[in-house]
């Protein structure tokens, strides 16, 4: 099926979906985000999206365009960097990060520190990187082995009420050490009795990254929506009644969510990852003096509550350090 060229009928195979709702905010942030870019007329919103939805498209349609007006070149060639990079790779040898940034420099001596909307190009043109600062209104955003590294946990005060730690939501999760099972289920942290108040908590946030992906890499969104249509059939012919009914509150074409709270992340790259695709990582809370670092690159970025950062993990090496607050 060619969801690129989707129809209708085609769209009402996950009508009742919360993905439906937001694949019409990506046609609104689409629409507006040309708009603005070229100088088009005024796109008027569907009226199925919420006020509050369309606020936040807004906002982040500003951002993207303020950060592709704002492109920052640097002399590595991306793709040739990539190649360098083998799965071993996963950004924690010291020695070998030295090489490879001997080998493919981002052509800017000492690391410059970014803190306005950007894009990060490489020698050719290629963006490797969307640096969007208050990205997220205040309404979207919701009150390898070091992922269990109980070092990297920022150690929880008398009154702390949330707690540190990392959780991974899929409605579709291969499980892991499982070799003769065929067909993928959905996460543990969604089978239990408040997986949908989960889902449903975090439904804009998801979202609002889901059309942020729309415009800056619509490859990948168009071929994710191609895959949650086939998953529901899946669902549907398989009999699996737990992934139906996850499916209905999933509101990304992202088949992963992870949600990392008061947690200091080392230099790593997420070598598990497509070389191609990019990550899209958003930052809320209560907290201030956060930085993202990218050494391969020899940049820092303001990493400010509602900032969204977009990437690839499994190129680019990335951290983010101790921060004050929550």
């Amino acid at each position: 099926m060619d969801v690129a060229s989707t129809a209708d009928d085609e769209i009402g195979l996950f009508c009742t979906w919360a993905l439906i709702v937001t694949h019409v905010a990506c046609d609104y942030m689409e629409e507006k985000f040309n708009a603005e870019k070229t100088g088009g007329d005024p796109v008027i919103p569907s009226p199925n999206l919420g006020t509050d939805l369309v606020m936040a498209c807004d906002r982040l349609v500003d951002r993207l365009i303020k950060a592709y007006k704002n492109p920052i070149q640097m002399a590595i060639d991306i793709a040739r960097y990539s190649k360098l990079i083998s799965p071993k790779d996963t950004g924690h040898n010291e020695e070998r990060e030295a090489r490879l940034l001997e080998r493919c420099p981002p052509g800017h001596e000492g690391t410059k520190l970014i803190d306005i909307p950007a894009t990060i190009l490489d020698a050719s043109g290629a963006i490797i990187a969307w640096y969007l600062p208050d990205a997220l209104t205040n309404a979207t955003q919701p009150d390898g082995i070091w992922l269990t590294n109980q070092e990297w946990f920022t150690p929880r005060s008398e009154n702390d009420v949330l707690t540190p730690g990392c959780v991974n939501l899929s409605p579709v999760w291969f499980q892991q050490g499982h070799k003769n099972q065929s067909d993928p289920e959905v996460s543990a942290s969604l089978k239990g009795p408040s997986s949908e108040d989960i889902l449903k908590a975090i439904v804009r946030p998801a979202a609002i990254a889901t059309a942020a992906l729309r415009v800056i890499h619509p490859q990948q969104y168009w071929t994710g929506l191609q895959a949650f249509v086939s998953l529901g059939d899946k669902a549907g012919s398989k009999e699996l009644p737990k992934m139906s009914e996850t499916l209905q509150y999933w509101a990304t074409v992202f088949n992963i969510l992870t949600i990392i709270c008061n947690w200091e992340t080392p230099n790593h790259r997420d070598h598990s990852l497509i070389p191609e695709c990019f990550d899209i990582l958003t930052s809320v809370g209560n907290y201030s003096n956060a930085r993202m670092s990218m050494p391969s690159l020899q940049l820092e970025f303001r990493y400010d509550p509602g900032c969204m950062i977009a990437f690839s993990g499994r190129i680019v090496r990335h951290g983010v350090h101790a921060v004050e607050g929550d």
